[in-house]
């Protein structure tokens, strides 16, 4: 008796369902997947309409061809950038006539097509020149005919600029020549990078509307499509504006500020040198607002004037082989389903020549069903639950009382 009410409680409290496995029929919506090549990989763009009713992380995107399921990878089309950056030794540092000249000894790196300056000086605009050489004094060389520009602005508040970019070099000596206006002794370290980089692909999402123009700011409403990500915005000025620098914050429906930075555009002619540089873009990090608002801070300067304004998310593809087949369907919005695990994903390579799929139009799947209630036995039934934790109570009550009668009765006697 005394182990009864115990157990009963345990295996009540611990009843439980194993993982949810999926079904054409748990499934509430569907799209037609038509194939653009059907003898190599494919790949469909997530769109709003799968944002809208999918799990928020896509966790329940499932291909089928009929009944059978069709293994995928899903990536996010991320900007990427690889580098491994290393110290160069500065040798032959001197000034040669009005301007300064050195040579960079990169060795041990073997290939690289990045040389970073760490320039003691502010407020200054100037080119650099490079040649690749094979030994220090003579061997092959190879001039860079497009010399890159450094500056900084810190005067105007409109950042810098130290970097040399080159095409790939595996030159082991670098000579570089820095126009007027940086001395040997400004030059104080140098460091070389290979840098891949891979460019994001972004898609539109939602839109934007300039609202109030207030005495030091600009007000934008924005309003995107239910359970859409925001990854960035971009700001569209018209070409003719140049040399700012504003701060942008974003803040949700409540007032709470999600994100910030800011945007610039500088164009600047000092000395016969050019600098021509621009970002347009604010970073989110993934936000998922139904509205939300961007201010920009226009401190003592005219509002700016925009042609448009983007929110936008990160490109989500999802990568399959269609094996010979001309149609599939995309299933989704079962919030119960887990991700699912292929080996095709373990060992995925994008395929040079990936060919775009196209979804069709967002239905809601005419074989939906919906799951049966599988949650614990617990939760289905929480009254019993409470009149079984209650009747455990009363046992044990009932148990207590009855062992303290017991004591008292071989006392008395």
């Amino acid at each position: 008796m005394k182990g009864l009410a115990p157990a009963f409680l345990c295996a009540l409290a611990f009843a439980a369902v194993s993982d949810p496995e999926p079904g054409i029929p748990y499934f509430t919506h569907v799209r037609d997947v038509t194939i653009a090549t059907t003898d190599r990989q494919n790949y469909l763009v997530v769109d709003s309409d799968v944002w809208a009713h999918a799990r928020p992380d896509l966790a329940d995107l499932r291909l089928y061809d009929g009944t059978n399921q069709v293994s995928y990878e899903l990536r996010t089309e991320l900007a990427g950038t690889s580098s491994q950056e290393a110290e160069a030794k500065i040798l032959n540092l001197a000034r040669r006539a009005d301007h300064t000249e050195f040579d960079l000894d990169v060795a041990p790196v073997t290939e690289y097509n990045r040389i970073r300056l760490v320039l003691d000086r502010k407020d200054f605009l100037v080119t650099a020149s490079a040649e690749g050489h094979d030994t220090l004094v003579g061997g092959a060389e190879a001039p860079w005919p497009s010399p890159s520009t450094l500056f900084d602005f810190s005067r105007e508040n409109l950042g810098s600029n130290s970097t040399i970019t080159l095409p790939t070099w595996s030159f082991r000596y670098v000579h570089v020549r820095l126009s007027p206006g940086i001395l040997p002794a400004e030059v104080k370290r140098a460091t070389v990078a290979h840098l891949e980089e891979r460019t994001a692909l972004w898609t539109d999402a939602g839109t934007c509307r300039v609202g109030d123009q207030q005495k030091r700011s600009t007000v934008i409403a924005c309003d995107i499509p239910p359970r859409t990500p925001i990854d960035r915005i971009e700001f569209d000025v018209p070409a003719t504006k140049a040399n700012f620098r504003r701060a942008v914050s974003i803040a949700d429906e409540k007032g709470v500020q999600f994100a910030a930075g800011s945007i610039s555009r500088i164009r600047m002619n000092r000395g016969g040198t050019a600098v021509d540089s621009e970002d347009l873009a604010v970073t989110v990090f993934s936000h998922h607002a139904g509205t939300f608002t961007i201010t920009v801070d226009n401190g003592d300067d005219p509002p700016l004037t925009f042609h448009a304004i983007r929110p936008q998310s990160l490109e989500r593809r999802l990568y399959f082989e269609p094996q010979g087949k001309a149609n599939l369907k995309l299933y989704y919005g079962d919030e119960k389903l887990a991700a699912p695990v292929y080996d095709y994903a373990k060992f995925f390579r994008e395929d040079a020549g990936v060919a775009q799929a196209q979804l069709g139009t967002d239905t809601q799947n005419p074989a939906f069903t919906g799951r049966s209630d599988d949650r614990p036995w617990s939760e289905r039934h929480r009254l019993v639950m409470w009149a079984a934790m209650l009747l455990a109570v009363l046992v044990l009550a009932f148990l207590a009382i009855r062992g303290l009668r017991s004591e008292d009765a071989i006392k008395r006697n």
